[in-house]
């Protein structure tokens, strides 16, 4: 009798993975989970997730699970104190400004939109955070693979996952 050994697909450059995903701050705050929802899929080594989350996939494979702990520079970044802005109440055309509302603004010459959250109004000024809403913030990724396959051409030619049957429009 031969003995067939079948080895489990490691995470390298262009595997498709799917995995479950709890994500918290470094106070345990739930910030965002995959739970009742699809697993999350992407193509390793596209920049697809965050690079620290990337990094930590590497060499991993179906059925594992790890808690990858991605400080901000390998997250959403540090915190830029140039993209917080304070802007006079009245510029907001009189509608009522609450701290946690976002709008989207020009933020250069070229008309570049960037989305900015409301974190604080006083005194008729408006305080705006055009940081990414996880900038500063040290990611905590409970992360459980659930597959990992090579990716297609097709796949790898789009850009993004195909699911089962190609695409679906």
């Amino acid at each position: 009798m031969r003995t067939i050994l079948i080895r489990a697909m490691l995470i390298t450059k262009n595997s498709v993975v799917s995995f479950h995903y709890t994500l918290n701050d470094a106070d345990g705050k739930l910030l965002d989970t995959s739970a009742g929802r699809d697993a999350f899929a992407y193509i390793q080594g596209h920049s697809m997730i965050v690079p620290g989350l990337e990094r930590q996939l590497e060499g991993k494979k179906a059925g594992e699970s790890l808690l990858a702990i991605v400080p901000p520079a390998e997250g959403y970044g540090e915190l830029d104190p140039n993209l917080v802005h304070k802007v006079p109440v009245d510029r907001f055309g009189g509608q009522k400004v609450e701290a946690g509302m976002q709008f989207q603004a020009g933020t250069s010459e070229e008309g570049d939109m960037g989305v900015f959250t409301v974190i604080g109004v006083e005194d008729g000024v408006v305080a705006l955070n055009g940081n990414h809403p996880l900038a500063g913030v040290t990611l905590h990724f409970n992360v459980e693979i659930t597959d990992v396959r090579a990716a297609t051409e097709g796949g790898l030619s789009h850009g993004h996952v195909h699911g089962p049957g190609g695409h679906h429009h």
